[in-house]
C-alpha cells in the first residue's frame, strides 16, 4: 500500500505542475463571471466533478450537475466544466458541442490533449498522464487522472474564495446540514 500511495502522490504532483498558470487564471475568471455553472462527467470522472460542484455551491455560485432531474437549460453566459479522462466519452464530447453551440464557455478537463473533448472546449485543462506504463499496478485504469482532477479542483477553491470575497465561515453557512 505504501508504494502505491507514494507513487500516486508523486505522479499527481508531476501532472498538476504541468498545468500553466494562464489556464488556472482563465478558469478562475470564467467561474467568477459565470451566470450559472454546469458540471458533467461520467463514472468516476463525474464523481470528481461532483466534489467540485459541492465546493462551488458552498462558495455561493449557482451550480448544477448535468443529468440531474432539476438541472435547468444551459444558456449563453454559462460555464460548463466537462471531466473525461480520455476525452472521447461520447456523452462528454456531445455535451461540449451542444453547450458551445448555445454560447456557453466550455472547460474540458482531460488527459488527452488531442481528444474530441479537447477540440470542443473553449478552455482545455490538460492533466497529463506522466506515469510510467510499467507502474500501472499502483494506479489502475483512470486512478491518476481522477485523483489529480479532484486535487486540481480543490486547489482552485482558495483563489476562488479570494476572488469572490468569501471566508470559510461564509462557506460553512452553505454547508449541507441534514438533520
Amino acid at each position: 500500500m505504501r508504494k502505491s500511495n507514494t507513487y500516486i502522490l508523486q505522479e499527481i504532483a508531476k501532472s498538476l505542475d504541468e498545468i500553466p498558470d494562464e489556464v488556472v487564471d482563465a478558469i478562475l475568471d470564467a467561474l467568477t463571471e459565470a451566470r450559472k455553472v454546469f458540471i458533467y462527467g461520467a463514472g468516476r470522472s463525474g464523481l470528481a466533478g461532483k466534489f467540485f460542484a459541492v465546493r462551488l455551491v458552498q462558495l455561493g455560485l449557482d451550480v448544477h450537475f448535468v443529468g440531474d432531474m432539476t438541472t435547468p437549460i444551459v444558456a449563453k453566459g454559462d460555464v460548463i466544466i466537462i471531466v473525461s479522462n480520455t476525452g472521447e466519452t461520447m456523452s462528454a464530447s456531445q455535451t461540449a458541442n451542444i453547450c458551445r453551440r448555445l454560447g456557453c464557455f466550455v472547460v474540458g478537463v482531460t488527459s488527452e490533449s488531442d481528444s474530441k473533448l479537447a477540440h470542443a472546449s473553449n478552455l482545455l485543462v490538460y492533466i497529463p498522464q506522466v506515469c510510467n506504463g510499467d507502474k500501472k499496478e499502483h494506479a489502475p485504469l483512470g486512478t491518476l487522472f481522477e485523483d489529480a482532477a479532484v486535487i486540481f479542483f480543490d486547489s482552485l477553491v482558495p483563489p476562488l474564495m479570494e476572488k469572490l470575497g468569501q471566508e470559510e465561515s461564509d462557506m460553512r453557512q452553505r454547508h449541507a446540514i441534514w438533520v
